[in-house]
């Protein structure tokens, strides 16, 4: 529509020209203005470095995400990463939000549509549909987290979320054994519950159960999906089924489903363990710690690296616990909640067992397609 509206405009100024007939002295006068306007705009081009179409406002950047802003963990993780840019870079943002895969397609390609300049897949949800249609736009920047999409103009950005895992699945089989603690039973069993069944929580659930038995090979594992990023009350739901099963502890792996596991843990006079931000004082005293995943420096790196200028397409990068990607938060919460009571005995040894993932002498399984070589 607009290449037949210009020729349309074209059209008619054309004969709106022939219609008027300028005399010669009017189109030398124009020809002298067309030349000075040039010039002047050739000048200032030069000026700014040959490049003034960078220059005409603030980077725009679309974060299309899957789920809702408000989860009070991965999507939140985001959009604080998003929002410290905003602050330190002055870029327009835009985030777009959706429950359905149909929705996530639908606000990937507004964005795409709009033209920004950087289009960022928050989660692998939104990998299928970069991939699909990245190629018809190969003129602006995107980004995936959480997994890898290889085409020319995507960056991607992972994690080692089953490294954090496998301290947090050691912290739980560790947790489990200590009946001093009002809520703890005798029963050697941990739970486990995840938004939807999608492979990046499969490769959280790798390291999980590796971690757990790594400490405690008879450690018992439930294991439960809620189909949903955004349905608390499934994740209760399937949180206190797991506590009737004899679970004591259950990790929540479920964004915006996830308020529901913690919300059973404090009802239950059970525990919990957090992810991708601390959500330790959530419900505190009944939160053990979180496997923070650093979402919100992989979209603040991302966002960077095309404000700098140095954006690279066709690459990925795997942040794991040595680089800080991912990490066990510190216990101080479920510390002051006990006291005298506070295993320190976990806190040491998940430190100790840290430092042998560092360092190669623990090498903890990958999902298949997950890792730094995937």
């Amino acid at each position: 529509m607009k290449k037949v509206l210009s020729v349309t405009l074209a059209g008619l100024m054309g004969l709106s020209l022939v219609a008027c007939g300028p005399s010669a002295s009017e189109v030398a006068a124009s020809k002298e203005a067309d030349a000075t306007a040039a010039a002047t705009e050739a000048a200032g081009a030069a000026e700014a470095g040959g490049d003034t179409a960078e220059s005409d406002g603030p980077i725009r950047v679309c974060i299309v995400y899957s789920g809702n802003l408000g989860d009070k963990s991965y999507n939140d993780s985001c959009n604080a990463g998003a929002q410290k840019a905003v602050e330190d870079f002055g870029i327009e943002l835009k985030s777009l939000e959706g429950t359905t895969a149909q929705e996530w397609e639908a606000n990937l390609v507004a964005a795409c549509e709009e033209g920004y300049d950087l289009i960022i897949g928050a989660s692998s949800n939104n990998a299928d549909h970069i991939a699909k249609y990245a190629p018809d736009y190969p003129d602006i920047k995107f980004a995936v987290i959480d997994t890898t999409v290889d085409q020319p103009n995507v960056q991607s950005i992972s994690f080692a979320q089953n490294q954090g895992s496998f301290l947090a699945g050691a912290a739980a089989a560790l947790f489990t054994q200590k009946t001093d603690i009002e809520g703890v039973n005798a029963d050697h069993v941990i739970g486990w519950v995840g938004g939807m069944d999608v492979p990046v929580l499969h490769d959280f659930y790798v390291g999980y159960e590796q971690g757990a038995k790594y400490v405690d090979p008879d450690v018992t594992i439930l294991q439960a999906f809620a189909g949903s990023w955004s349905d608390p009350l499934k994740g209760k739901e399937l949180t206190l089924a797991q506590y009737e099963q004899g679970a004591d502890i259950v990790m929540n792996v479920a964004s915006g489903t996830g308020p529901g596991v913690l919300e059973a843990a404090k009802e239950s006079g059970k525990y919990a363990i957090g992810v991708d931000l601390n959500q330790d004082n959530d419900q505190p005293g009944h939160v053990l710690t979180s496997m923070v995943k650093r979402v919100d420096n992989a979209c603040y790196l991302t966002i960077q690296s095309v404000v700098e200028g140095n954006f690279q397409g066709g690459t990925t990068q795997y942040l794991t616990l040595a680089d800080g990607g991912v990490s066990l938060t510190d216990f101080s919460v479920m510390r002051e909640a006990l006291g005298d009571k506070f295993p320190e005995d976990i806190v040491e040894q998940c430190d100790e067992l840290a430092e042998k993932i560092i360092s190669g002498e623990i090498v903890v399984e990958n999902y298949e397609g997950f890792g730094p070589n995937a």
